[in-house]
């Protein structure tokens, strides 16, 4: 039997374990990358564990996240993270020089690779031929010193390309073809690799589009082939020796097949709160829009760019829309300015913002009260924009082009009538490229590493015991965010102050929590999570594990997770609890007072594990789905403190 491309991959990397489908495996990481809202903790960890020097082939340090600087605390975590950028061998990439997953793609991704990095979007390098996960800041500090990535071995389902995109469609509306049938949920354990004749149709930027946001359907990761497009896309990067050849086997088995047909797709968008509400544009054409917004990892490339300034020449935004442009990279604004591209979206009226991730995560360009505003971003989750009443819609650049011209949510193919022709233009054989922006590590053992005043030691949880009582502190409905856990946008700041991030734990669900929380804790009892399907969705912040730890959190109880916040909690010492019975779910309410009898025992022997509902004189099994070496974590009572009692 042949094999896939992730087999081929991941057989090569694994060190505990081998392949098979289903069960846990630990694989060697290569890369590793952090951005400076999960960075900042990820090296506090690092640090704890200590370790000398990394001991990954290259580790990177982006900042992107945090870069409007109001108030002190981002400038400080930005000189932390140099400092110990250059004490323990990391590449640091300073503000400005652009978004994480955009730039490691242009610059250090390596086809047949693995890479780890604390955001959820970094199987964005599988547009290029690696295994490319995102995880939470404590895993891929385990990487950087060494440790093993530990994830279920893979049920890969093979997405079989045919045809070609036709004019007007885009990337983006494939990937939104793909949520429209894979949902945001039930795809855990899960990889998308894709094949057929549609491949080769694909450039690199668009295959980045669709491996970035495969993280919305919840899957590990997801692969494209290495072949001569990637080859095109590393040799105008002036990296062509870092390219090899990658594809399946003729007859390699696969979990599931699904065929797209590329010339079926149609300009698609999702509408408010979640990625997975898909409609045509032409479903809502004539929505009057408020604000356009072009960038994120997703859509901020050399060729999105490009198309869009041609859609605009001579064009002008419309008086009742504002259009705001966050370039991907310095390596694409300097690309699209000698290329005359950032002339016309200028000239335009576009407002240019720097190469960040700013608007996607609710940290600039918030839009006014109750307005429609079209991303070409990953998510538009309830509140994420920084403005709760907004609606955002997540479109391709060229459905956002449209809509600056007109006004209103466009069918982009409707612009030919108005005269307008498709961009058709070839991504160029060299990209100029200055890579000045990078600070590279030299032997520098005498660094001083800086902390400034919000920057504290990584809570220390304390071992599980064996009962555990508390009260539920909050119950919530299906696919709860971490957005919704814990926030982003103005609030990132306080990424480095777990205590002061904790006050808005579940701002956007109840604004009361924190207050109640808190005095649940201090009265010595735990804080219980109640949760429907696909708790922990979206982005790796471990913080939406972290935080709850801090505040006396032992476990959440739900009808299913999302994998990186599991391995979250599980982090942290917090027990991911799942309903036997669905419907046990509507037995319990905020307030009750619950018990758990025996969880050391019990978690030790695999034996279940029975809740009681003190409040309502009922009782009820849950599950937890735990390796051996989660169930010793969980006790111990987190990794940093399981990593401690194995060096003893």
């Amino acid at each position: 039997m042949g094999k896939c491309i992730v087999q081929k991959i991941l057989e090569k990397h694994i060190v505990e374990g081998k392949w098979e489908p289903g069960k846990e495996i630990a694989i060697k990481i290569d890369q590793t990358l952090t951005q400076d809202a999960t960075g900042t903790m990820a090296y506090l960890q690092f640090e704890a564990m200590g370790a000398s020097k990394i001991k990954t082939e290259l580790s990177v340090s982006y900042v992107d996240h945090n870069t409007v600087q109001i108030g002190y605390e981002n400038a400080d975590d930005h000189k932390y993270l140099q400092s110990v950028a250059a004490k323990y061998g990391i590449i640091y990439s300073r503000a400005g020089n652009g978004i994480c997953h955009q730039v490691h793609l242009e610059r250090f991704g390596k086809p047949g690779k693995t890479l780890l990095g604390s955001d959820s979007h970094t199987p964005t390098g599988g547009g290029i031929g690696m295994i490319a996960i995102g995880a939470g800041g404590l895993d891929v500090a385990v990487a950087m010193a060494g440790g093993p990535f530990y994830i279920t071995c893979p049920k890969v389902i093979k997405i079989n390309l045919k045809g070609k995109l036709k004019a007007w469609c885009s990337a983006k509306d494939a990937v939104l073809k793909m949520l429209e049938i894979f949902s945001t949920k039930g795809n855990v354990g899960c990889i998308f690799e894709y094949g057929g004749e549609g491949v080769e149709t694909l450039s690199v930027p668009e295959r980045a589009t669709i491996t970035n946001m495969g993280a919305e359907c919840g899957v590990t990761t997801s692969v494209f082939p290495s072949d001569e497009k990637t080859y095109k896309f590393l040799k105008a990067q002036k990296r062509e020796e870092d390219w090899i050849e990658l594809k399946a086997d003729d007859d390699a088995n696969y979990y599931k097949i699904i065929d797209i047909n590329l010339d079926e797709i149609v300009p698609l968008t999702a509408f408010p709160h979640s990625p997975g509400n898909i409609k045509t544009v032409k479903e809502l054409n004539e929505l009057k829009v408020d604000q356009v917004c072009l960038g994120s990892c997703t859509n901020s490339s050399y060729k999105d760019l490009m198309t869009v300034s041609i859609i605009l020449k001579n064009k002008k935004v419309h008086p009742d829309v504002s259009f705001v442009i966050a370039p991907g990279s310095k390596q694409v604004l300097e690309n699209i300015d000698r290329d005359g591209g950032l002339t016309d979206l200028i000239s335009s009226g576009a407002r240019i913002a720097e190469s960040a991730c700013g608007f996607c995560i609710g940290n600039s360009q918030s839009p006014k009260t109750d307005a429609v505003s079209l991303r070409t971003s990953n998510r538009n989750f309830l509140g994420r924009s920084g403005t709760k009443s907004a609606l955002a819609y997540l479109v391709s650049p060229e459905t956002a082009a449209a809509a600056v011209i007109t006004g209103q949510m466009t069918d982009p193919r409707d612009l030919e009538k108005m005269g307008i022709n498709y961009p058709n233009f070839k991504l160029p054989e060299k990209f100029y490229i200055n890579d000045s922006m990078f600070i590279f590590p030299e032997d520098a053992d005498e660094v001083k590493i800086y902390r400034g005043p919000n920057i504290g030691d990584p809570p220390k949880s304390i071992p599980i015991e064996d009962i555990i009582s508390g009260e539920v502190t909050i119950k919530v409905e299906d696919q709860i965010t971490t957005d919704h856990i814990i926030p982003a946008g103005s609030k990132m700041k306080y990424r480095s102050n777990v205590p002061k991030y904790s006050e808005f734990l579940f701002e956007v669900v109840d604004p009361d929590f924190y207050e109640r929380a808190k005095k649940i804790r201090d009265s010595g009892k735990s804080n219980i999570f109640v949760a429907g399907l696909s708790y922990g969705q979206g982005s790796s912040r471990e913080h939406a594990a972290l935080c709850p730890m801090f505040m006396g959190t032992k476990t959440v109880i739900a009808k299913s997770f999302e994998r990186i916040h599991t391995a979250n909690l599980i982090n942290f010492g917090i027990i991911p609890l799942t309903f036997k019975n669905d419907k046990d779910y509507d037995k319990i309410d905020q307030g009750d007072d619950i018990e758990i009898s025996k969880v050391r025992g019990n978690i030790e022997s695999g034996k279940k594990l029975v809740v009681k509902n003190l409040t309502k004189n009922i009782e009820f099994e849950v599950e937890y789905n735990l390796s051996d070496r989660q169930k010793e974590i969980i006790l111990a009572g987190g990794t940093l403190a399981y990593m401690k009692n194995k060096s003893n």
